[in-house]
Order: structure tokens, then C-alpha cells, then sequence
């Protein structure tokens, strides 16, 4: 049985890592300044960032749901089963109404609420292909992921409040005193919501906590996971891969211990940027699946 994988720009996976795994991604739309825009086909990071940084007014949207409709019945001429991988419905309503529209496809589509976005997404996705691989069918791949989709944290530090503030997330006078304290909040995203972790006074409190919480989680909520090899860690940023690659060098010293290493290092979701704004870091752990 021939099962296709398919997920959304929110996992991070551009074309070119696409085509090298063999997974359909469907663009995420954006709309900045009233003109609409698609994820990794005219809307790059480099683009993104140019907008809003200048102070361009920006949203997410959905899919169209249509859209996602024909590029299935495509796939279905080519395989007997299709695994749909969206970002968290914690974080989107794309995930319910991909799941209300695959009852039209009869089983075929078994669309995942895989509780994570960004760098975690993207294993989810990996884990998918490896189940394919070994012959899973659809329902198969689709419950394995459900049972482990929350075993999964990202920890963000941001460099701004200015995305929060505009989005109405905090008070413009919260975001004042923190910008003349010079605090740094650091979020989390554990399946459904982005929350607050932490705050800090530097960059170097905030990645020494960040590093600090997932060495603890290693060692308690995910000793299982390590002990059998499967556990993952990754870093991920908004705009500057420098300081990413940098932070890197400092949570492989902290993990080496454990035989883990940073499996890659991603921009973050241009979904959850649009929150977060430029210039942020984040570590993250997951279970992935091993054959």
C-alpha cells in the first residue's frame, strides 16, 4: 500500500527538503498589507522579515480548503492512502476543517492533530515517512503520531515585545516597562499555546535557562525516550542563522552527556514569527520514531 505524506509550510519543510523525503507541502497564506502572500513560493524569509521589520502590517491565514481538497484527490491517483500533517489545532483552525472535509475521501485521508508546529512538525512529518516505509498504513502512521504528539517542548527567547504588544498579546505598558527593564521574555510551546516560561535580563540568562529546562526534562519526562534512543533535539530561530549556529555550540556541550546532539537547525515557522518577531532563539526536544 502506497501512503502519501503531506503537511504544511508551519513544519518548515522547504521544496528542496520536500523532494529529497517525498512529501507534498501545502503553502501557508499570509496577508500583508491587504495583498496575500504563499509561504516558500513568492513570500521568502528574507521577504517576510524585510515587511515586517519596516512595520508592514501582517496575519496568517488558512489554507484553501479546496485547494488542499484537489492536491488529495490528485495523490489518490497515484496511492491508496494519504496521512494530512498540519500544524496544531491549538494553534490554527486549519487543522479542523482539513479533518471535517477528509470524511468526503471515504478513510483515505487521515488527517493528524499532531499538536506541534516548526522544528517538532517537521519530525512529525520525518516519523511519518519512516512509518511508510515500513509498510504502516495511514490509520497506523496516523495513531502512533497522536500517541506521541504531545512528548514534544519548544522554549523561545524573544528579543522584542513589539509583536506581542501589536497583537494584542500584552499591554502596551507591560511591553514599555519591559523594554526599559531590558527583559527578555522566554515562551514555550507545549502542544496547544504559546505561553510564558520565564523572563530574564540577558541573552545569556535566557539560552542558559532555555538549555537548563531541557536538560532537566531529559533527565525526568523524557528519560524513557533517551534511554531508547529516541529523543531528538533541535535549535531554531527568526532572521539571524548566526546566532543560532552559535547557541548550537552550547546545547551540544549540555546534551553531549546524554549521546544527543542537534539534529538540525531551522528558521522557525513564519506563523509563529509573525508573533514573535526577529532576532529569536529556541531549543527543542521530541520523541521521534525509531524502526
Amino acid at each position: 500500500m502506497k501512503v502519501a505524506i503531506v503537511t504544511d509550510s508551519n513544519s518548515g519543510i522547504t521544496p528542496e527538503f520536500a523532494k529529497k523525503i517525498g512529501v507534498t507541502v501545502v503553502p501557508m497564506p499570509f496577508i500583508i498589507d491587504g495583498e496575500e502572500y504563499f509561504e516558500n513560493i513568492n513570500l521568502t524569509q528574507e521577504k517576510f522579515y524585510k515587511k515586517i521589520m519596516s512595520g508592514a502590517d501582517v496575519s496568517t491565514s488558512q489554507p484553501n480548503i479546496n485547494s488542499v481538497m484537489d492536491l488529495w484527490r490528485d495523490l489518490l491517483k497515484t496511492h491508496d492512502e494519504i496521512v494530512y500533517i498540519p500544524m496544531s489545532s491549538g494553534l490554527s483552525g486549519s487543522c479542523d476543517t482539513a479533518t471535517n472535509f477528509a470524511k468526503e475521501f471515504n478513510g483515505k485521508v487521515e488527517v493528524v492533530d499532531n499538536h506541534r508546529i516548526s522544528v517538532t512538525q517537521k519530525q512529525a512529518v520525518i516519523d511519518a515517512v519512516n512509518l511508510a516505509k515500513a509498510g504502516k498504513s495511514a490509520k497506523e502512521i496516523k495513531d502512533y503520531l497522536m500517541a506521541t504528539s504531545m512528548n514534544a517542548s519548544i522554549y523561545i527567547m524573544l528579543s522584542t515585545l513589539k509583536y506581542l504588544k501589536k497583537g494584542g498579546r500584552i499591554t502596551p505598558a507591560a511591553a514599555l516597562i519591559a523594554n526599559l527593564l531590558q527583559i527578555k521574555p522566554v515562551l514555550t510551546i507545549q502542544g496547544e499555546k504559546l505561553d510564558k516560561f520565564c523572563q530574564v535580563m540577558s541573552v545569556n540568562q535566557g539560552k542558559k535557562r532555555m538549555i537548563d529546562q531541557v536538560v532537566k526534562e531529559i533527565n525526568t519526562r523524557f528519560k524513557t525516550q533517551v534511554e531508547n534512543h529516541r529523543l531528538k533535539v533541535f535549535i531554531a530561530y527568526t532572521f539571524d542563522q548566526s546566532k543560532a549556529e552559535m547557541f548550537k555550540t552550547e546545547v551540544n556541550k549540555a546534551v553531549e552527556p546524554y549521546d544527543l546532539a542537534v539534529e538540525f537547525v531551522d528558521p522557525l515557522s513564519l506563523s509563529v514569527s509573525c508573533h514573535i518577531g526577529e532576532n529569536a532563539l529556541a531549543v527543542a526536544i521530541c520523541e521521534c520514531y525509531q524502526a
